[in-house]
């Protein structure tokens, strides 16, 4: 059984920092494309920031200097350093898992996302 289990979010005043963090479980952690969404109220899911199984990262414009994503193969687990936090960056947050196989096949998972809000 699959399991993105994601922690970190909470309340903070605008440019303060969180962390958050996404554990998984139930898959070969190391394979997967790694990612962070998020969604505000009655906007659409973004990506905010995604790390490829070989490292490579990649943020949202409007994300770019202030957030940071890492993983750690051998904890299976996936951090978003937040800096310098907004308003605007307030939403719920989900950890996604991406892969796609030689078969073709795709695997993607979601975790149930941790609400971060950002006070004026």
């Amino acid at each position: 059984q699959v399991q993105l289990v994601e922690s970190g979010g909470g309340l903070v005043q605008a440019g303060g920092s969180l962390r958050l963090s996404c554990a998984a479980s139930g898959i070969l952690f190391s394979a997967y494309a790694m990612g962070w969404y998020r969604q505000a109220p009655g906007k659409q899911r973004e990506l905010v920031a995604a790390i490829r199984a070989g490292g490579a990262t990649n943020y949202a414009d409007s994300v770019k200097g202030r957030f940071t994503i890492s993983s750690d193969n051998a904890k299976n687990t996936v951090y978003l350093q937040m800096n310098s936090l907004k308003p605007e960056d307030t939403a719920v947050y989900y950890c996604n898992a991406h892969a796609t196989w030689l078969s073709g096949r795709i695997s993607d998972y979601w975790g149930q996302g941790t609400q971060v809000t950002v006070s004026s």
